[in-house]
């Protein structure tokens, strides 16, 4: 990759933590590409792989999960609906915790997305081979639990 290319320039020391900025960049645009051909967004994904892992979450739980707003959470649950994807077992009302499941339609959407990270993960295994990709794994799992502290 060269700076013409959009890459560091040759031969310049590289901050890390640039570096795993931009290399998440274009594995999140690549999925993102991949996933709508799927009919996902990454946001649904993360939405269906939460809900699929812990059914009955609220709107407002799966939006901190996700870093966005309610209302954002309830527009993309909202559109889930609309394809069948998630169910709504309560009724909506203000102040009530809804009650989200994921169905049969939103399994296999999930699955999809699932095929699409393990793309991804094939990839950078491609890339990299496996002890590095292994050795990268676990780097960055534990700059992620050593910067929550």
């Amino acid at each position: 990759m060269t700076e013409a290319s959009g890459g560091p320039p040759a031969g310049a020391a590289m901050s890390p933590a640039l570096l795993l900025m931009m290399l998440g960049r274009q594995l999140r645009e690549q999925a993102e590409i991949e996933l709508r051909e799927q009919g996902l967004s990454m946001r649904h994904f993360s939405a269906l792989g939460h809900l699929a892992h812990q059914p009955g979450l609220s709107y407002s739980e799966l939006a901190r999960r996700d870093g966005i707003t309610a209302q954002s959470m309830q527009s993309t649950l909202r559109q889930l609906q609309d394809v069948g994807a998630v169910e709504l077992l309560t009724e909506p009302g203000r102040g009530r915790t809804a009650d989200l499941q994921v169905t049969e339609a939103g399994q296999a959407l999930l699955e999809k997305g699932r095929a699409v990270l393990r793309a991804a993960d094939q990839h950078l295994l491609d890339a990299l081979g496996n002890e590095s990709t292994g050795h990268l794994a676990d780097l960055v799992l534990q700059a992620l639990v050593g910067l929550k502290k």
